[in-house]
């Protein structure tokens, strides 16, 4: 339950106290609970998508991606803003790194952000209402599990949030938290929920590339940018792959 409640408390605006003391390494084993905890936050926004299903599309998106922000206090989506004006441009390490840290925030993080909100609510208001609320577990899961398995990477900061799950991280509970997003896809969209998985995958495991070659491994705010991706790929994916046609 420690461990669970240490997931929580980083991936959302809920604060729990976990009984005991928390030692380092508990922020490492609480990497299998993330898929965990974003299946909660996908069902809370399944919920009100269906107690919400009589508005017009393109407000019950809107409510949606609202809620979305709101249940993780932004916390992803300024990593991912971050992230855009570290990343844009040839820089070396140490300056992409210093633009990231940065509190303001540039063009092109207003300008990703702008683009990531429009693509998340063009599919979530296209998506048929039976299909939405199973899409939105689906994607809540997958993307803090792609948060997880991000954390095997070299932590590229010296110190920060995010540098006791990285330094803690095993493939064990990674792999756990693999499975468990796995079988949860293929409860929602039966075989074809495996194929969702892998393929919402790709732009995470592209991104990854990506920070390693500019920054050599994770920061916060490029796990909180791998949430963003991935969660707007499963969204792309079920919309290709699992609508009936």
């Amino acid at each position: 339950m420690k461990y669970l409640l240490i997931a929580f408390q980083f991936l959302t605006i809920l604060s729990f106290r976990a009984a005991g003391e928390i030692k380092d390494k508990d922020y490492g084993k609480s990497l299998a609970y993330f898929p965990v905890v974003g299946m909660v936050i996908g069902i809370i926004l399944s919920a009100i998508a269906l107690r919400c299903g009589f508005l017009p599309k393109q407000v019950l998106a809107a409510v949606v991606l609202i809620f979305s922000v709101f249940f993780t206090g932004a916390l992803h989506l300024d990593g991912f803003a971050d992230t855009c004006d570290g990343f844009y441009g040839v820089r070396p390490k140490e300056e992409i790194l210093r633009i990231m840290r940065d509190a303001r925030a540039g063009v092109m993080a207003v300008i990703g952000v702008a683009l990531l909100l429009l693509l998340k609510f063009s599919l979530i208001s296209s998506m048929p209402k039976n299909i939405l609320w199973r899409s939105l577990i689906m994607m809540c899961c997958l993307s803090r599990w792609a948060q997880a398995g991000s954390c095997l990477l070299p932590y590229s900061r010296n110190e920060g949030k995010a540098e006791l799950f990285i330094k803690y991280a095993r493939k064990k509970d990674i792999i756990i938290g693999g499975v468990f997003a796995i079988i949860v896809s293929c409860v929602l969209f039966g075989l074809k929920g495996a194929l969702i998985f892998f393929v919402s995958l790709v732009p995470a495991l592209l991104f990854i590339r990506c920070a390693k070659s500019k920054i050599n491994g994770m920061t916060g705010d490029t796990i909180g940018a791998i949430n963003e991706i991935t969660e707007a790929s499963a969204l792309f994916s079920v919309f290709i792959l699992g609508l009936p046609r």
